[in-house]
């Protein structure tokens, strides 16, 4: 089994900075790709920023130039390094890693429990 945990979530002002991490555990063979997500209340769950092995970051145009996405490969982590908050970027911060857990199996997705983010005005 394969176990995300994300770390770093917390009440800050507007304007303010928190960086998030997320450490995979568990049967890894290889990781493809990490991922953050955020869900906001009322909302479905959206792509925040893309960190692949192989290509480049991907992120959602809300948060270009404001989030930095990086990761330690030895470490199994990622980071998310989130500058000048706005209020609307409140919401449950969700890591996710592409895994393979042998040498034969295929990619699969695995989910964090979540990083609650509050922004306040």
């Amino acid at each position: 089994q394969v176990q995300l945990v994300e770390s770093g979530g917390g009440l800050v002002q507007a304007g303010g900075s928190l960086r998030l991490s997320c450490t995979a555990s568990g049967s890894i063979f290889s990781i493809s790709a990490m991922h953050w997500y955020g869900q906001a209340p009322g909302n479905e769950r959206e792509l925040v920023a893309s960190f692949p092995v192989r290509g480049s970051t991907i992120y959602a145009d809300s948060v270009k130039g404001r989030f930095t996405i990086s990761n330690d490969s030895a470490k199994k982590t990622v980071y998310l390094q989130m500058n000048s908050l706005k209020p609307e970027d409140t919401a449950v911060y969700y890591c996710n890693a592409d895994v393979r857990t042998t040498a034969i199996s295929i990619y699969r997705g695995f989910w964090g429990l979540g990083t609650q983010v509050t922004v306040s005005s």
